[in-house]
């Protein structure tokens, strides 16, 4: 059932809620929108858009929907429509995209107060803990002298300079990948490095760098915090339309599977096994 939902929702979806798009060609008067060439994209479980693609793939993609149209035109002109074939295929067709747009409307349906997604959250509150992070910069080299040398030029530099003189000695001195960024590597938790890393990052406050070089399996680091976020829970309004979200669907899968069971009861329902 609950892969019925989601495929059903997907499809609806998709037919209901497809924007308008920019005509790309005009094939015997029927446009082809860039919104029909990324619907085919996505039938062959492409994972881009078609804007993304380069120039002569966009054109290869666009030449295969033409064709497509090309050939479209051609089975509904063969009489293809009066093949018995056709005919009980259409039907079940018809069956799947009843059931996906009934589906989306009932998903419409439900509606999430407020109240409830403040009530689920404080029962689950522990679900939105956020744990501790930094966010530091690092100088990565290969000799412990050279990160001596680092620390020694940060220890001579103003305070109000020393962000700054980091970020040029993380550019210029810097054998990691994050050197073109001045040694940012963004916000993380202590799991999220190597233990000598986390243990020496954890240990600063923010503004501070460390004085003794921290050895590691890459080399020596010279770390600088810019910022330390202590472990908080997350502001349920930060999360609230999550949890109502989340609160929507739980409850359109109890009314489906509840519609469900009532109809099978009420069905003549006879198993050959």
């Amino acid at each position: 059932m609950k892969k019925l939902i989601i495929a059903g929702l997907g499809a609806a979806v998709l037919a209901l809620s497809m924007p308008a798009a920019e005509v790309l060609a005009t094939v015997n008067g029927h446009k082809i929108t860039k919104a029909d060439i990324q619907e085919v994209m996505n039938a062959m479980g492409a994972r881009t858009t078609y804007d993304a693609l380069p120039p002569e793939v966009k054109k290869k993609v666009l030449d295969q929907v033409i064709e497509q149209q090309l050939l479209q035109e051609k089975a509904l002109k063969s009489g293809i429509e009066k093949d018995k074939e056709y005919k009980e295929a259409l039907a079940k067709l018809k069956k799947k995209l009843a059931l996906d747009v009934w589906m989306k409307k009932e998903l419409d349906k439900i509606k999430v107060s407020d109240a409830e997604a403040k009530k689920a959250y404080e029962e689950h509150k522990s679900a939105f803990q956020r744990p501790e992070s930094v966010h530091a910069r690092h100088i990565l080299v290969k000799t412990e002298k050279e990160a001596k040398d680092i620390i020694a030029i940060l220890k001579k530099t103003p305070k109000s300079q020393l962000k700054a003189k980091f970020e040029e000695l993380a550019r210029t001195r810097s054998t990691g990948p994050s050197a073109s960024r001045g040694g940012d590597l963004g916000t993380f938790g202590r799991k999220q490095m190597v233990k000598e890393f986390s243990d020496a990052a954890f240990a600063l406050k923010a503004g501070e760098f460390t004085k003794k070089p921290v050895k590691t399996q890459f080399g020596y680091h010279v770390i600088y915090v810019e910022e330390k976020h202590p472990a908080q829970t997350v502001p349920f309004g930060e999360v609230k339309a999550r949890i109502k979200q989340n609160l929507k669907m739980e409850k359109f899968k109890e009314k489906i599977q509840s519609i469900a069971k009532q109809l099978k009861a009420k069905a003549k329902i006879e198993y050959n096994q």
